[in-house]
């Protein structure tokens, strides 16, 4: 058995961070009203949105002025959103419909509908390459989408089924396949899988967060652990024991926390004390059933749907 200790720094680290997380608490609940549940939610920084899936229509609320300022509605089993900014474009992956609603950011006004594979779920918008790419869990494909003309670039076979996606920027989206607990790298360019690397002791990964800077992937996994994974190797750097049903990550790289929320009830909070190095930093409670969540980076605050005795609203964590 190796051992190590932690240098100066990296203790002064750990503890500052975990001193930081601890604060985390309930702000205040957005009330948003209407039936059924939710999915994904993703927060437009730039533009001061947050999005949230809810059925048949996307609710987008003001995080600052804590309102409901919007609805996209026609998008039958909404899943995830996409956002590019710099092109004034938003994209639905509409799991019921088979299709991506692509959305005008400003107006919230429908500008297309693009055609996908069966039941597409996560969605990620690749800035190296201008597309779109909607992970189809009923054909196990991947539709990549021009954002600029909302035309389908091509289709990807995964092998597999997706369940959640993310981008490094530089030309290249990593989505995991939850039925072959792998997670795939894919040229965005050449629209093609690069690698499938596994991820043992991690089953069943749901959910993912990616460090660009130091090519890390932070990998939920239903087996009830948290999997940090070298997004340039493949390898399992090591593992975290997390709540149950975990179905989002976050990761903030100005505070070097990360955060994965679970269907138990609960946010597990960790911190990367170096790119090999994580600690883990607290246990905050949510809602049984709140399984997803967002970080806005901006605030540093957490986003997590509840559904309470029939009243859909937004949970709002932060110090």
């Amino acid at each position: 058995m190796k051992k190590f200790m932690l240098t100066p720094a990296i203790l002064l680290g750990t503890i500052a961070a975990a001193f930081a997380a601890s604060g985390y608490h309930l702000l205040k609940t957005i009330p948003v009203g209407g039936q059924g549940s939710w999915d994904y939610l993703s927060v437009d920084e730039a533009n001061r949105r947050v999005y949230v899936s809810h059925e048949t229509q996307v609710d987008v609320l003001d995080p600052d002025s804590a309102n409901v300022v919007g609805k996209i509605t026609n998008t039958l089993g909404v899943h995830g959103i996409a956002i590019a900014p710099e092109l004034n474009r938003g994209f639905t992956s509409n799991g019921r419909a088979n299709t991506v609603t692509v959305f005008d950011l400003k107006t919230l006004s429908p500008v297309a509908q693009v055609p996908t594979g069966k039941k597409p779920d996560a969605i990620v918008y690749d800035p190296a390459t201008s597309r779109v790419f909607s992970m189809n869990g009923g054909s196990n494909s991947s539709t990549a989408i021009d954002a600029t003309t909302g035309t389908v670039a091509g289709t990807i076979d995964l092998g597999g089924a997706p369940e959640f996606a993310t981008a490094d920027g530089a030309g290249n989206v990593f989505v995991n396949l939850e039925d072959e607990s792998l997670v795939l790298r894919i040229d965005s360019r050449a629209l093609a899988v690069k690698d499938r690397w596994p991820l043992a002791p991690c089953e069943h990964p749901s959910s993912m967060a990616i460090d660009r800077t130091n090519h890390r992937l932070f990998i939920g996994c239903r087996s009830k652990v948290l999997a940090i994974v070298n997004a340039e190797t493949g390898k399992v750097i090591t593992t975290f024991p997390i709540g149950d049903h975990v179905d989002a990550s976050a990761f903030d790289p100005s505070t070097g926390l990360i955060f994965n929320s679970t269907g138990e009830g609960t946010v597990d909070v960790f911190h990367q004390d170096s790119p090999d190095q994580y600690s883990t930093v607290a246990r905050v409670p949510t809602h049984p059933g709140s399984k997803t969540m967002a970080l806005d980076q901006k605030t540093h605050q957490l986003f997590v749907p509840a559904n309470e005795s029939g009243r859909f609203g937004v949970m709002v964590f932060g110090k």
